[in-house]
């Protein structure tokens, strides 16, 4: 009984014998590269730090999971599900995050992704007004995100909790991110969140962005 169950449990949460960890993505440029709107001191510490604290825990998490579903423990397999939400989710969106920006960014997108942000919010200064109120007004700590719904074909600003991952709670692919929990900012921006939200559309990385749009559609 106890081997039926732990196969289907294997087949059901797609669990390997043979599982790569997770490591944190390589950034495509310094620490000190998104100077002066994001520090090289906050870089360091979000990258190495809270990223990493994600991966780590994630793999636990992962590893613990494999062991539940071994042993067919559907308690322990169900226990284990806000660890693989939270820390899952933390290391998609900063490996997210990390490409939306860059060092040459900021300025207006181009060509698709500019002509669905008109078509949904008429100007590109609606959409970047509209996801910097939504992301400072997170309470607590939160992302805010414009993503693309696979089902309509349209864009979305919308904000998720803690660190939620965007696909996997509401449905829409993320295509640009801003982090608002405290460790991303607070050093450099101290309170004032309103002062680092509207900083980082200064190095967004638009292109990237097209990049998930184009991918996104062709998922859809």
């Amino acid at each position: 009984m106890l081997s039926t169950t732990s196969s289907s449990l294997k087949r059901c949460f797609g669990v390997s014998l043979l599982r790569l960890k997770h490591t944190l993505p390589d950034l495509k440029y310094d620490f000190n590269a998104l100077e002066p709107y994001i520090s090289a001191d906050i870089m360091k510490l979000h990258y190495q730090k809270h990223h990493q604290a994600y991966v780590n825990n994630l793999n636990v998490a992962e590893e613990k999971l494999k062991a539940a579903v071994d042993k067919g423990d559907v308690n322990t397999i169900i226990s284990l599900q806000p660890a693989l939400k939270f820390n899952g989710g933390g290391h998609i969106n900063h490996t997210i995050f990390w490409s939306n920006l860059s060092p040459k960014g900021g300025g207006e997108p181009t060509g698709d992704l500019l002509q669905l942000i008109k078509e949904e919010f008429s100007t590109f200064e609606n959409m970047k007004k509209l996801l910097a109120e939504k992301s400072v007004a997170i309470q607590g700590s939160g992302w805010g995100w414009l993503g693309f719904n696979p089902a309509t074909g349209k864009v979305q600003v919308l904000t998720c909790s803690n660190q939620d991952p965007l696909e996997a709670t509401t449905g829409l692919i993320p295509l640009f991110g801003i982090d608002v929990w405290e460790h991303a900012y607070y050093l450099q921006y101290k309170n004032v969140r309103a002062d680092y939200v509207n900083a980082i559309f200064n190095i967004a990385n638009w292109h990237d962005v097209s990049d998930r749009l184009a991918k996104a559609r062709l998922r859809s």
